[in-house]
């Protein structure tokens, strides 16, 4: 998995790759400058098109300083350069190509600090004033010159980071920054691309490899891990010819009130769906006649009111709870119940969150490996309230290392805390999936998994990625506003099979 490295560590792999390869640090920018480059004619392929870049006096800056140059190589005829010389420090790679690119005749304007900023007729920005490594809110000149380019409302294509968004870190509410179109990053996504807080500043990114040493980067043992699908393929295992439906487990789910049927169908249907070899739905007894016209493959057993079901712990795989639960005292008691009775790791989401974060002193009986599948305001209920999801993903982290547990915390990349101290991002998935009942189907894959013999960790970070994979293969082809979770519960055999192929 891709690992994710904090900007200090994107420094230390530059320095690793520059001294090891070797290779000279004009020479890496180069190269990194042409990645970019690489990508952005595919995507602006009019060299008519005017550019302007706003360029600092450090590495961004030489970086925007390489790319104007290399385009003009390219025939881009239209292009600008404006320097902020806000300071007399210059990086010794920003003097270098500064000097190259007044070999070309590509126009250059040098700002000053308190300078009035030069009217800008472009329809093209491009970003390389700050990049990378930012640990502060930016003022005076920047803040006035990144406030001015916002308010252009032209097209911004920002180098490896917007100027003023920090790459990791807590991002202030109301944060000055670049307001960018594009990203086009270097070597990976920076950590806080991946969290809601980069919505305002970026609206898609690109990662272009620049060939910094990739051994030296797995050697840094990045507490954030990128899950791709390359690794879904090597932990998704086979179904062997000669096996049945006991090689593959059971699955129970415990879910629905009579008027929350629908989650419990939901999700044992995609149990049944993601590979389990049997499933029962422990569902109230009028919820029977819709469970068997839904799904008849699916197996029940009736809860009564106040009266706890006589189940058979031993004989299921893995059990799921929550999904329409419901948070009255029968369900608390039968929450108790499922505690003491099964020992092997639980999928606790919905009601059942809920109900933990109202008795905490269950998160702590909870059998070691259990996965909690919150969203983020069940997240703030089970471990306070947070103000942004740097802290929410910090406290993943620990509280999965404190309870022996996973936490699988719902995000546009949902991110999977482990009990070992990684905190893995997915990154399938869309905005289509947006709609009611998709957490539901989420937690019934992952019981299959988990039935299946998967290890927990295994199960969410195959889970989370197979269930936004087969929303993906639904939406995006046929460009659909919205994937409903039915929809997408008869999908997942197929993306599975496209994954084990």
């Amino acid at each position: 998995m891709l690992p994710l490295l904090i900007a200090e560590q994107i420094r230390q792999a530059d320095a690793y790759t520059i001294a090891n390869e070797p290779v000279a640090s004009i020479d890496l920018m180069e190269r990194a400058s042409k990645a970019f480059v690489g990508w952005f004619t595919n995507r602006f392929p009019d060299k008519n098109e005017p550019i302007t870049f706003y360029c600092g006096t450090g590495n961004n800056g030489g970086d925007g300083l390489a790319i104007a140059r290399i385009l003009c190589d390219h025939h881009y005829n239209k292009l600008h350069v404006v320097v902020a010389r806000f300071s007399d420090k210059a990086s010794d790679d920003f003097r270098a190509n500064f000097d190259r690119l007044k070999q070309t005749c590509v126009s250059i304007k040098e700002l000053a600090k308190g300078e009035v900023i030069p009217a800008d007729s472009s329809t093209v920005i491009i970003d390389a004033l700050l990049g990378s490594g930012l640990n502060k809110p930016l003022t005076g000149d920047y803040e006035r010159l990144v406030n001015y380019i916002n308010d252009l409302e032209r097209t911004v294509v920002a180098v490896d980071v917007p100027t003023g968004f920090f790459s990791e870190g807590e991002v202030p509410k109301d944060t000055i920054a670049i307001k960018a179109d594009l990203v086009i990053t270097f070597q990976q996504p920076k950590i806080n691309f991946l969290l809601p807080e980069s919505a305002p500043y970026i609206n898609c990114w690109e990662v272009v490899n620049i060939g910094l040493n990739e051994k030296f980067i797995q050697s840094l043992n990045s507490t954030y891990r990128l899950v791709e699908e390359k690794d879904i393929r090597q932990l998704l295992n086979p179904r062997h010819r000669f096996s049945n439906k006991g090689t593959y487990g059971h699955a129970l789910i415990i879910a629905g009130q009579a008027k929350t049927m629908g989650a419990a169908l939901l999700s044992s249907s995609a149990a049944a769906h993601a590979g389990a070899g049997l499933t029962t739905a422990c569902i109230p007894e009028s919820g029977l006649t819709a469970l068997n016209s839904y799904l008849p493959e699916i197996m029940a057993i009736v809860r009564n009111v106040s009266e706890l079901p006589d189940i058979e712990w031993e004989k299921f795989s893995s059990i799921a709870v929550g999904p329409g639960l419901g948070k009255d005292d029968d369900a608390l008691l039968l929450l108790k119940a499922i505690i003491k009775n099964y020992k092997k790791p639980l999928v606790i989401d919905a009601d059942a969150l809920n109900l933990l974060a109202e008795n905490q002193e269950l998160l702590t009986q909870l059998p070691p490996g259990s996965i909690l599948t919150p969203h983020m305001k069940e997240f703030d209920r089970l471990f306070g309230e947070h103000t942004n999801w740097w802290q929410r993903l910090q406290t993943a982290i620990k509280k999965a290392r404190e309870l022996n547990l996973c936490i699988l915390l719902k995000n546009d990349y949902t991110i999977i805390a482990a009990p070992g101290g990684i905190a893995y991002f997915n990154s399938s998935g869309n905005a289509a999936m947006a709609s009611g009942g998709m957490g539901d189907v989420l937690t019934g894959v992952i019981a299959a998994l988990l039935g299946q013999k998967y290890q927990p960790e295994q199960a969410c970070i195959i889970g989370a990625y197979i269930h936004g994979k087969a929303g993906d293969e639904l939406a995006l082809p046929n460009r659909m506003h919205v994937v409903l979770p039915g929809k997408l519960i008869t999908q997942l055999p197929v993306t599975m099979a496209k994954l084990r192929a």
